[in-house]
């Protein structure tokens, strides 16, 4: 039987998957504090984004895609309702359901987010070449694929 450090010699080097967390908890602060800036938080932010592709989706739907539970993005939409960038309606086809759209001011906000996110792209992979940078996005494509967050979800929705 194989050891657990004989394995890790073979692949990885040790602490390969700790450097990742630390990488994209940097990151996620980093990115926190780029949103703070427009006054939002990272899970507005992710909200925000799934709105501007896919307008009219459910509560419940938004929640599935960014991996939260219906009851929990409540105060979310709440706030994003609030602030002017979501408008929430019943839904035509079932009475009981809300459908989201963004509001004027949640595109507006959807562009100013757009040109954070590049910016922290450029500045998160900027010690990287063109093809590192090809490279390392291929790689953790094929990580998140066999994760269990979905593709809008982060784990902080969890929370």
């Amino acid at each position: 039987m194989t050891s657990t450090p004989q394995r890790a010699r073979r692949g990885a080097p040790p602490r390969t998957a700790f450097l990742l967390a630390q990488i994209g908890a940097d990151a996620a602060d980093r990115f926190a504090e780029r949103v703070a800036a427009l006054g939002l938080t990272p899970r507005e932010a992710g909200a925000i984004r799934v709105l501007g592709r896919r307008q009219g989706l459910s509560q419940r739907e938004l929640a599935e895609q960014l991996g939260t539970v219906p009851s929990r993005l409540v105060a979310l939409v709440d706030e994003l309702e609030a602030k002017g960038f979501v408008v929430r309606e019943r839904s035509e086809g079932d009475r009981r359901n809300n459908v989201l759209t963004l509001a004027p001011d949640g595109e507006r906000m959807l562009a100013r987010l757009r040109e954070v996110a590049e910016a922290h792209q450029g500045d998160v992979l900027s010690p990287l070449d063109d093809e590192e940078q090809v490279a390392l996005a291929a790689l953790l494509a094929k990580l998140a694929a066999a994760s269990t967050v979905p593709p809008d979800g982060h784990p902080g929705f969890r929370r």
